[in-house]
């Protein structure tokens, strides 16, 4: 019995190396769709504001009428201090009407939408500087997440002011060199990160960086435009 349990325990620990195991040479790295949430309302899809009108039309049917004087008192109260005008935020900032591409360098641009890091520099499988996720080659990490947080340390410095998603990466994909075939494939694996409570990075070890929208992003990677376009839900 103890024999049984000490080749299933060490079977399972073979299968467990075996799916980081890199027989090929093929290189694991972590990437990192880093992310804004939108800081303000988004508009309401028509569709979405059609059904509220319907909806609150509906529930107006079996609602009690009051008579016009009742609701007429509060016209007549008192108006104090307490009361402040309602101003909603502008969705539209400064950066989104010069759209120059050093405003892409902010987060306050495109306060409605999504928005996610990319750096430029040299990254696995590319000899010269280009746009990509912050990521690293996995190496002596106890797992891919921390691989992936080290990633992200390295370009931003602190991580109080990140959230990462989950464990698990929220996709993966291969690349091979199309130049020569006896380079190393590259598995890269994303794992999704937020900002929490932030409007600016100091972001280090790279040439340059921007923020953008998701539509923007996929004009980066033409080529992998349509894996990022089903990986990234906004």
């Amino acid at each position: 019995m103890k024999m049984q349990r000490c080749c299933s325990s060490a079977g399972r620990s073979a299968i467990g190396k075996r799916w980081f195991s890199s027989s090929n040479n093929d290189k694991i790295v972590a990437s990192v769709l880093f992310e804004r949430l939108p800081v303000v309302v988004p508009k309401i899809d028509p569709t979405v504001y059609a059904f509220q009108e319907f909806s609150f039309r509906w529930r107006q049917q079996y609602r009690r009428e009051y008579p016009e004087s009742f609701l007429k008192k509060s016209d007549t109260r008192g108006k104090g201090d307490y009361q402040i005008d309602y101003k909603p935020a502008p969705r539209i900032s400064e950066a989104d009407k010069t759209n120059d591409q050093r405003y892409q360098r902010s987060l306050h641009r495109a306060l409605d939408r999504r928005l996610y890091l990319l750096v430029h520099g040299t990254t696995q499988g590319s000899g010269k500087p280009v746009w990509h996720f912050p990521e690293k080659n996995y190496d002596s990490e106890e797992n891919l997440r921390k691989c992936a947080e080290s990633a992200l340390e390295s370009f931003i410095g602190d991580l109080s002011h990140t959230y990462f998603v989950g464990n698990a990466p929220m996709g993966h994909m291969v690349m091979q060199s199309t130049e020569d075939k006896k380079i190393p494939s590259i598995k890269r694996f994303f794992f999704k990160s937020q900002v929490i409570a932030a409007n600016k990075f100091d972001i280090r070890k790279c040439d340059d960086f921007v923020w953008v929208t998701k539509d923007e992003l996929l004009e980066y990677f033409p080529e992998q435009a349509e894996f990022l376009n089903k990986m990234i839900i906004s």
